[in-house]
């Protein structure tokens, strides 16, 4: 952690060090909530909770983003400040009973978010069982996943098109900063309410285009794009907006399918595209700055007519060319049955 001068220290002090602030704090560090949230756990006034929300956010404590007509805040991923702040919020007692009372409101406030989610799962599940049925398992495409991207820890991960946010609960070991992008703000809910659930705090769920994502560009170690592409008119778009978003040297996790002839998909499940070859997903990543390092199929045992082949593409990108030549080559194209 980089040092603090004394004008610094006494500022973060200063913020941190009134009960309302520090109990904000406290609550933000487990999680995205909006000024609603935190007045209905507080039981205090919208102004009174929005005045110390911005004093926190002028001393880097916290951060604001825009989700619809709704304000979320979040506890800062990073900066001396905040890195003190974390300090004191470890030396509380979870015992006392303010923040106890408070822990208390937020378990209830989480759980009615989790029953909101489940319930919108449930109206969508048959259908998602369904297509599931057609293709291999979630089970052999994490493993292929896992293995693909290694145990290696990085800074920054992104997951777009985050669904049900299992790519983050997936690598959660893995990284020490995640971000979860969605167009649905239902699928945001189940997000939400998995990652409470899973009582994961370092990863956090933004509603955002993909074409346009609300976040800084070089900013992610790795990102991830799980059974979106085929749902784009135009998939590569979205992937020159991925690598858009890669630090020098980054790696881009494609998780889609294969070319396919199941025509019934485009109206049942709203496909527009049917599977991707390697050649057009080459092509594409290449387009984006990007050099494919392995490509593996996953096809269902004993599949008929009707099954459909998964395919992972980990490309990665060219700025560090040197520094990769020191790696040793990857590029396999291989089938697993």
């Amino acid at each position: 952690m980089a040092k603090l001068g004394l004008d610094d220290i006494v500022e973060v002090l200063k913020t941190a060090g009134e009960s309302t602030r520090l109990r904000l704090l406290a609550l933000l560090s487990r999680g995205d909530l909006t000024v609603t949230d935190l007045t209905d756990i507080l039981g205090q006034s919208q102004p009174r909770i929005s005045r110390h929300l911005k004093l926190l956010a002028e001393a880097a404590l916290i951060e604001r983003y825009q989700e619809g007509a709704w304000a979320y805040f979040r506890l800062t991923h990073e900066g001396e400040a905040v890195a003190l702040a974390r300090l004191l919020l470890e030396r509380i007692d979870a015992a006392d009973p303010v923040f106890a009372r408070d822990a208390e409101r937020l378990a209830v406030l989480k759980k009615a978010r989790a029953e909101k989610a489940q319930a919108y799962f449930s109206r969508n599940a048959s259908e998602w069982d369904e297509l599931r049925r057609l293709h291999v398992s979630e089970a052999d495409v994490e493993a292929a996943l896992l293995k693909l991207i290694g145990d290696g820890p990085v800074d920054a991960f992104l997951d777009l098109g985050t669904g049900t946010g299992r790519i983050l609960q997936l690598f959660e070991g893995l990284y020490r900063r995640g971000v979860g992008v969605d167009a649905s703000r239902d699928m945001l809910a189940v997000a939400r309410a998995n990652l409470d659930r899973a009582g994961i705090t370092k990863a956090s769920i933004r509603h955002g285009d993909i074409f346009n994502l609300p976040l800084e560009r070089d900013e992610f170690d790795v990102v991830t794009i799980h059974q979106v592409l085929h749902f784009l008119d135009d998939p590569a778009a979205a992937i020159a907006e991925a690598a858009r978003m890669l630090r020098p040297s980054g790696r881009l996790v494609i998780i889609d399918l294969a070319p396919h002839a199941l025509e019934h998909l485009r109206d049942d499940h709203a496909h527009l595209r049917l599977g991707f070859s390697h050649q057009v997903m080459g092509e594409w990543l290449e387009q984006a700055g990007l050099a494919v390092e392995q490509a593996v199929d996953l096809t269902p045992a004993g599949g008929g007519d009707d099954a459909l082949t998964v395919t992972i593409w980990l490309a990665r990108d060219q700025r560090s060319a040197d520094a990769a030549q020191d790696a040793e080559p990857l590029i396999a194209i291989g089938r697993r049955n």
